[in-house]
């Protein structure tokens, strides 16, 4: 596998996603590196700087390095943007994600690169450089984690479920909050056991590799739920809004789930 990302607009998507894979490993050693004790601050200030810095140690190895390998490709600039994108291609990267939990010192982060080709995600590469874990997926191709098949859980009975939720951002307005609070209550009586952590990156990891059976989240940007919805769907998860309609970047909810127990999860999060 090669270390430096050919310059080419005309390599397949297959071998496009192994030279993302190749970069983002090699900006998630940056990450790792600067990984170690909880990182002080005491006002929201110092928290951007710590965050922002973080980032930019990423983004300096990882930016040429996918602007390279498609040139013409667009670069989503905020990871908490969210929304429908314009035509064409468009990068959607996210340098670290979980960088709050880095900062921490605790272990669930991430390193993520998505490309989105006409509103689609194509390829998805989420790095975990604490395990150096690396999940793929390839539209069409499956989803897999160092090469090996990734695939969704087979239960049936939500009451035998693993389930997980994520804040998106720690400004929710009120609506949002009080949301995620009766969804929690209700999946907490509906579910064997409810998770809620951040990031939702590796949740989605989860579920696709069928150790969780259903995630869902209220809100979100593109850079969060992107690369996971694509792990999923290539896994054979189901990906929806809460209400079980079509999800897309628009939409105001989010679900996951292993097929088996989407019906009942939709249920749950529509009372």
């Amino acid at each position: 596998m090669s270390e430096t990302p050919e310059t080419s607009v005309d390599l397949s998507d297959a071998e496009l996603l192994d030279q993302t894979a190749t970069a983002v490993r090699a900006a998630g050693s940056a990450l790792h590196q600067r990984f170690g004790g909880v990182v002080p601050y005491t006002n929201f200030d110092d928290l951007m700087r710590a965050l922002a810095a973080n980032d930019d140690a990423v983004l300096d190895i990882l930016r040429p390095r996918l602007a390279r390998l498609r040139p013409q490709a667009g670069w989503v600039g905020d990871e908490l943007d969210g929304g429908a994108l314009p035509p064409g291609e468009w990068w959607v990267v996210d340098p670290a994600e979980g960088n709050v939990n880095h900062l921490h010192a605790l272990h669930d982060w991430a390193v993520t690169a998505t490309l989105v080709r006409e509103n689609k995600p194509v390829l998805a590469v989420v790095h975990l450089p604490l395990t150096g874990e690396t999940y793929s997926a390839l539209a069409g191709a499956g989803a897999h984690v160092d090469g090996r098949p990734l695939s969704v859980s087979a239960t049936a009975d939500l009451g035998l479920s693993i389930v997980a939720t994520s804040q998106a951002r720690p400004d929710e307005d009120d609506d949002v909050v009080r949301r995620i609070g009766s969804s929690i209550t209700a999946m907490l009586f509906d579910a064997l056991v409810v998770r809620t952590s951040v990031p939702a990156t590796l949740h989605l990891a989860n579920v696709a590799a069928g150790r969780l059976d259903a995630f869902w989240q209220f809100a979100g940007a593109r850079a969060d739920l992107l690369p996971g919805a694509l792990l999923v769907t290539e896994a054979g998860g189901r990906i929806t809004d809460a209400q079980g309609n079509p999800w897309s970047p628009h939409s105001e909810s989010f679900l996951a789930t292993a097929p088996g127990v989407h019906a009942e999860a939709v249920a749950t999060l529509s009372r």
